[in-house]
């Protein structure tokens, strides 16, 4: 098994190749991963090269000998690269792979900007057949055009694939950096510009938390994964029959509601919350297909969530930075 990892500095790339050199099941796998700006550490199972997906020629040298592929890589709101990346970069992919005399199965992670995240209403659970609606930008519609593009290829030329389609991926501290109102708020919404200036100085400084009202008012469901659920279920995937062909929604078993946030965090560390008005959508990602057919499991669940990230300490040489706009 050589594994070709795109992606593989990310914090998906990195947990992923830890875990799989980690698991007996695949001791004797090896992975190289297809770097663009960071390389990845080697060792005697790992080798590193560099080039971009959306170079052709690149991409058939990193396949050479390939048996399975994750592809991770990715763009964010970034309009001059995301075309060249997810799409070029996909087809070129998916291309070599269908060609290959050793592939054995293609992985891709998808995620639920492809279906709207909170952008839209949904009045059911969001299953794998709920139809894809990009919201605006261009990251929503390039997560659309990925999970479209391996379908047909598999329709097209019969090759072995499987979407792993994630919500937002949680590690470390990640998920109280997203309730920030500073500057070093993770991803969006930017609290900080939702109220006064004078209001989020002070919500920062006391650790405030937001308590985010949908449409409706009520405090809004939004769904999350930990990347060591992500990774797990990536195991459960390869060389799996079952996998073959399928979307799996990876997410946790409930998701997020911030009013159980502002509560549990009221209740462990004190924490005052601000409602925090919006016109976004609550929606609940259903997990069920991929713990029927991949017998997966996610291990977080809410608190787990919350006391894991307000819990740990980053290390000097581990800073907080952030790779992607958006």
């Amino acid at each position: 098994m050589l594994i070709l990892v795109t992606g593989a500095t990310g914090k998906v790339g990195q947990r992923f190749i830890g875990g799989l050199l980690d698991d007996p099941r695949f001791s004797k796998a090896r992975i190289r991963a297809l770097c663009h700006n960071r390389l990845c550490p080697e060792n005697e199972r790992v080798e590193a090269v560099r080039g971009s997906i959306s170079d052709r020629g690149a991409v058939s040298n990193a396949l050479a000998g390939v048996t399975h592929v994750v592809h991770l890589a990715t763009c964010k709101e970034t309009p001059e690269d995301v075309m060249d990346v997810t799409v070029k970069g996909l087809f070129w992919l998916l291309e070599g792979f269908r060609t290959s005399a050793t592939a054995r199965q293609f992985i891709l992670i998808g995620g639920d900007a492809g279906i709207g995240h909170f952008f839209y209403r949904h009045e059911a659970p969001i299953t794998e057949a709920t139809p894809h609606q990009a919201y605006p930008g261009c990251y929503a519609l390039s997560k659309v055009l990925e999970e479209v593009m391996l379908e047909q290829f598999q329709i097209q030329y019969g090759i072995n694939g499987c979407c792993l389609r994630a919500p937002w991926i949680m590690e470390k501290d990640d998920f109280k950096f997203t309730l920030s109102f500073g500057d070093d708020v993770f991803g969006g919404p930017d609290w900080k510009t939702l109220v006064p200036r004078a209001d989020s100085e002070r919500y920062q400084r006391e650790q405030t938390v937001p308590l985010l009202r949908d449409a409706d008012g009520r405090p809004l469901k939004r769904n999350f994964v930990h990347v060591d659920d992500l990774v797990s279920a990536i195991l459960a995937s390869l060389d799996n029959p079952r996998a073959r062909g399928q979307l799996f929604n990876i997410c946790m078993d409930r998701p997020v509601d911030y009013g159980e946030v502002a509560a549990h965090l009221s209740r462990t560390r004190g924490l005052g919350a601000v409602d925090i008005p919006s016109q976004f959508h609550s929606n609940w990602m259903d997990n069920s297909k991929a713990k029927y057919l991949l017998e997966w499991r996610p291990v977080y669940d809410l608190e787990m969530l919350i006391d894991s990230a307000w819990g740990y300490v980053r290390l000097e040489e581990d800073p907080r930075i952030v790779w992607y706009p958006g």
